[in-house]
């Protein structure tokens, strides 16, 4: 056997072996809310000991998480909210987010591209038509407007010719909005102390914001499409007139 299909064995070998220890070990109720709720203390402390290496670390996991689409990337989202705060958290969790979707992408591109397409054949249809259509910015539109999930979009994109560098500034900059929401919601989550603490105007503000921005955002779209039509149509008629 070749060297590179070796290669490839063994990374898809490993894949696997971490998502089934993830499964067996019981490793996702670390990366639910109630853990957050309860560890929320203990998080405070060690990042206010060790600044450097608590961002590191959770960046990491956070990476490892969408790149092996594990569920908890809203969780972790939330997480970097309610550690961070609104600034550092929407910095760090961008970038980690970003990372881990390329990363994504990049695995199946490059090693479960069959299984990807016998898995999501579907949906790869239809965004193979939008990125004909539109290109990066169709990408754009799907992390501004949540019209497939988030680990779907980076498992289908890797079955496109989009550029893997496209791909991540693209991705981070559609994805920098509702960052910001998540990111905000974790750091009020973060503050409540008691029942009373629900009903806070920054946690309600936060929930209608995460509940309002893919139709706003859904909507500005369809203006800038409709805007970008008419511009192409009113090129075309000045170029018939020539």
């Amino acid at each position: 056997m070749k060297p590179a299909f070796i290669k490839k064995i063994t990374i898809v070998t490993v894949l696997i072996l971490v998502l089934v220890l993830f499964k067996v070990l019981g490793l996702h109720q670390y990366l639910s809310l109630t853990f957050l709720k309860e560890q929320q203390s203990s998080f405070a402390e060690l990042y206010a000991a060790h600044r450097a290496a608590t961002v590191s670390i959770y960046m990491l996991v956070y990476i490892l998480v969408t790149a092996l689409s594990l569920p908890g990337a809203a969780v972790m989202t939330l997480a970097g909210g309610a550690l961070f705060g609104l600034v550092t958290g929407t910095i760090v969790v961008s970038f980690a987010s970003s990372i881990g979707a390329t990363l994504a992408c990049f695995v199946a591109r490059y090693l479960l591209r069959d299984w990807v397409r016998q898995k999501f054949g579907d949906k790869l249809t239809k965004i193979n038509r939008g990125m004909e259509d539109e290109g990066g910015f169709y990408l754009f539109s799907l992390r501004l407007v949540p019209i497939f999930p988030f680990f779907v979009i980076n498992l289908v994109m890797g079955l496109t010719s989009i550029r893997l560098t496209t791909y991540y500034w693209v991705s981070q900059l559609g994805m920098l909005p509702a960052t910001i929401v998540f990111v905000n919601a974790g750091r009020e989550l973060a503050r409540l102390d008691s029942l009373k603490g629900i009903l806070s105007p920054g946690l309600l503000i936060s929930f209608g914001l995460l509940g309002l921005l893919p139709l706003i955002t859904k909507k500005l779209l369809n203006l800038y499409r409709a805007r970008r039509h008419r511009s192409g149509r009113n090129k075309g008629d000045d170029h018939g007139t020539v």
